[in-house]
């Protein structure tokens, strides 16, 4: 995931000691010490602006309609006018990206098409970061050449300068219980109050947040932070030298699942996959991505699709060899999660991968920067179809399938509560087979009539408390 923000450090709030009276803090050690947690430095953009658009489509709206203005009525007509000379296009730019056999997901290599898929509307994960795709301004920052700070970066920051932030504040406490207790005499001028805290780590003041010397030892995976007097000389040394020498390929590509490609192909039309410079068309896709899906995967399914594909292509149906390709189930697991995915995206709802937290999909409102995921989404296959029931083996295989015990439900659920998520569990009614006659069909799929056959249900699964649940 994206790294979410972080609260800001508390203010000192001084504890009781044990006779009930409230110990005063020195204000100037308090103002000193929130002086060196305040950022500095160049402003991030707001991600309300970055992401400010939720789809990558352009959207050209009406004026708005006013029943007692006259002038409206015009505004509308010169726009219907000119549209219909000139119709805008809702699709600036597509992009493109190509399937992986090795990782089972849509890889996309063009940066401007990195950024923008992430942008609006977080589609995909970086390959070399945790979701965004950051590597290369971390390379630039280990090399020097870059002075901006990524999410991950401030995240780690902060939370550093929360840690530091209460072993300063433990340490000011017990100060002033110490001279407390010897204006009372109760300490010696020489002893001193065992300290239960850890020491303070000496800090150093870099970038927007302090980091302590003993956090770069530990952090051995993410960035390391200099002083201001290495940065400075590093600046300088970079300088003299040649700027085209220190340019870094971006070696991080954007990996998209198979839910995610297929909906910005089929239901957006933002992105085209393709294939030995052939743009692939959704009906392909759907097969393949299908095939994928399976386990064990029928060997060569890949070049056999390819096949058959080129041969529709060029129409020469009277050569398709559909023995080598396995039509597609009623209940395949890729089709299973797409139905759900274009239910929750149609909807409005962010849809990331939900394996973090045991759970097949992870709802958010607006995005992982805004805020964490509300709802975790468990997707559960149905059988209620007289078609599932019309022979013994088709029911009791049709069971197996839904069976689900209660241990199950029960380690779902207390992971959700753990993490601050409501469960939802989603049905998804499964039709008959609709894919036997392969070969009759020539290839083609009726992508839209078949999701139509698919119905969705939610179930939300709660805690049930007396206060909070009563009528």
């Amino acid at each position: 995931m994206a790294s979410e923000a972080v609260d800001s450090p508390p203010s000192l709030i001084p504890q009781p000691n044990g006779n009930g009276d409230r110990l005063t803090v020195d204000k100037k050690n308090q103002t000193s010490l929130e002086n060196k947690l305040k950022p500095i430095g160049p402003k991030r953009r707001p991600y309300t602006e970055i992401h400010s658009r939720p789809l990558p489509l352009e959207v050209h709206p009406l004026p708005v309609f006013i029943p007692h203005n006259p002038l409206s009525f015009v505004r509308i007509a010169i726009n219907l006018i000119s549209h219909s000379f000139r119709p805008p296009s809702s699709h600036p730019t597509v992009h493109r990206g190509y399937f992986s056999t090795e990782t089972q997901s849509i890889h996309v290599t063009n940066p401007q098409s990195i950024v923008a898929l992430w942008e609006q509307g977080f589609w995909g994960s970086g390959s070399l970061s945790r979701t965004e795709p950051q590597w290369l301004e971390h390379e630039k920052r280990k090399r020097g050449l870059g002075e901006s700070k990524t999410a991950w970066e401030v995240t780690q920051e902060r939370r550093e300068a929360r840690r530091q932030f209460k072993l300063e504040r433990a340490r000011l406490e017990r100060e002033t219980i110490e001279q407390q207790l010897r204006q009372e005499g109760k300490l010696a001028s020489t002893e001193q109050v065992p300290a239960e805290q850890e020491p303070v780590v000496p800090v150093k003041q870099t970038g927007a947040f302090p980091i302590s010397d003993a956090n770069k030892t530990k952090n051995e995976f993410g960035p390391t932070e200099d002083s201001q007097e290495d940065r400075q000389n590093r600046q300088v040394a970079s300088s003299d030298r040649d700027p085209s020498s220190e340019e870094i390929e971006d070696q991080e590509h954007l990996q998209l699942t198979l839910e995610e490609a297929f909906f910005l192909t089929y239901g957006l039309g933002a992105l085209e996959i393709s294939k030995d410079e052939i743009s692939l068309s959704s009906n392909y896709l759907f097969r393949l991505y299908s095939t994928y899906s399976n386990f064990p995967i029928p060997e060569n399914s890949a070049s056999h699709i390819h096949n058959l594909f080129r041969l529709q292509e060029q129409k020469y149906k009277d050569t398709l060899e559909t023995s080598d390709v396995l039509p597609i189930a009623p209940d395949n697991p890729f089709l299973l999660k797409y139905v759900v995915y274009h239910h929750f995206r149609s909807l409005g709802w962010v849809v990331r991968d939900g394996v973090k937290f045991a759970s097949d999909y992870l709802l958010y409102n607006r995005g992982p920067v805004f805020a964490h995921a509300q709802f975790a989404v468990m997707i559960l296959p149905s059988y209620s179809h007289p078609y599932w029931s019309a022979t013994p083996d088709r029911k009791e295989e049709s069971k197996k399938k839904e069976a689900r015990d209660w241990w199950w439900l029960h380690r779902v659920n207390r992971i959700q509560t753990q993490v601050l998520k409501t469960l939802v569990l989603v049905y998804v009614e499964v039709p008959p087979p609709w894919d036997e006659d392969l070969e009759s069909k020539a290839f083609q799929v009726n992508i839209g009539n078949i999701l139509k056959k698919y119905k969705v249900r939610e179930v939300v699964m709660q805690r049930w408390t007396p206060n909070r649940n009563r009528d």
